[in-house]
């Protein structure tokens, strides 16, 4: 097997994708404290470095008051899974503060997660808003800046000996009446929650259609978004191929030692990549896809690329170059695209119909969330 056969797939099972309707996720989301579209920047000065018609990035680097898109995929799912705990919520609640009276029933009640960073902080921040308490199990090796800010929102920090799947088994240990997990991804008998996660990031989704509407353009030709375990992704796919005919070609960017879609891919099936894992690209080091997320990938993925850990450390510098600061896990979709427009595999362009009338869109996932290593790659 060649080194780029590794780094590159083509998913022959790629076609139409049954989804089921679209969530008014955007319509909790503008209810909860400073809420605002984020930024779609039009990127000329990459587009015509890469030789493209035009690259969007949508910058999720600071999200309802956090670094990162998960606060949306963790806030709709905590919102739905404490309304099934109650039979419900008054569906008129207008701010936190009546959300947080709405569910003081629940209480005492602990949110549980497992993160490599961003998503266990979008919990605890919700646990503190919510007068929740909440513990938050992460891997070995952890950068202390990520440790620390999930601790900021109150969080029973635990470190797991292990990486992030170890870190999810160990979460999944506290479910019951006193404990809520709050999982990005699922595994047997833990679907429903993952797949409020994926529900929530709808809204991103939402701001893009109504942005390039306003500005007049026409949807994207291709969306490049980084993968971990899928839930992002799936969104990416639920919008682009079950809402909507635009479809677009879909991207879907790993890390090279976490490439756990790209292999399940290759396979057929849902495989684990074995750790440690180990990348830069911290939020996608995951050794296992959602199981919820899977039949999404497996159809309305049009291709994985895993990339070096330099490639997103270049993007990072073109992405502050062009406006757009990108942690390492935020940089990934230029990182993949990168790989795809300059490496030895002409086919896969002319497969992608990558050229000047292409319209790239890329979600940039993350800001700075270490920042020791920000100002050590980007200065």
């Amino acid at each position: 097997m060649s080194a780029n056969e590794q780094m590159v797939l083509l998913n022959a099972s790629a076609g139409p994708v049954d989804a089921p309707a679209p969530v008014d996720a955007i319509g909790v989301h503008r209810r909860l404290p400073g809420y605002a579209t984020t930024t779609l920047t039009e990127c000329t000065g990459l587009a015509t470095q890469l030789g493209l018609g035009k690259v969007w990035v949508k910058d999720e680097s600071s999200r309802l008051g956090l670094p990162s898109f998960k606060i949306l995929g963790a806030s709709y799912a905590i919102y739905r899974a404490l309304a099934e705990r109650l039979g419900g919520i008054d569906s008129d609640w207008a701010d936190i503060d009546q959300l947080r009276a709405a569910v003081a029933a629940v209480r005492p009640l602990r949110l549980i997660a497992a993160t490599d960073g961003n998503h266990g902080r979008a919990v605890a921040h919700m646990a503190r808003l919510l007068d929740l308490a909440s513990t938050i199990y992460v891997p070995a090796g952890m950068a202390a800046s990520r440790i620390a800010a999930i601790e900021s929102e109150g969080a029973l920090v635990e470190v797991v000996d292990g990486d992030y799947d170890a870190a999810v088994r160990r979460s999944a240990q506290d479910e019951g009446p006193a404990g809520l997990v709050v999982s990005d991804t699922s595994w047997p008998g833990y679907e429903r929650i993952p797949s409020w996660v994926v529900e929530g990031y709808a809204t991103i989704f939402d701001e893009i259609a109504a942005t390039l509407a306003e500005w007049g353009e026409r949807s994207p030709s291709h969306v490049v978004v980084p993968v971990g375990v899928g839930a992002l992704a799936a969104a990416t796919i639920r919008h682009f191929r079950g809402y909507g005919a635009d479809n677009p070609y879909i991207l879907g960017v790993e890390p090279a030692a976490a490439a756990c879609v790209l292999e399940s891919l290759r396979a057929g099936k849902e495989v684990t990549v074995p750790g440690p894992h180990t990348s830069i690209m911290a939020g996608l080091n995951c050794g296992t896809p959602s199981q919820v997320a899977w039949p999404l990938l497996r159809r309305g993925l049009d291709g994985v690329v895993a990339i070096a850990d330099d490639r997103a450390r270049d993007a990072m510098r073109a992405l502050a170059a062009a406006g757009v600061v990108a942690g390492e896990t935020g940089a990934a979709a230029l990182g993949g695209l990168v790989e795809v427009l300059t490496g030895p595999d002409a086919a896969l362009r002319e497969s992608w119909q990558l050229g000047p009338d292409s319209r790239v869109l890329l979600l940039c996932t993350e800001g700075v969330t270490d920042p020791e290593a920000y100002q050590r790659i980007v200065g």
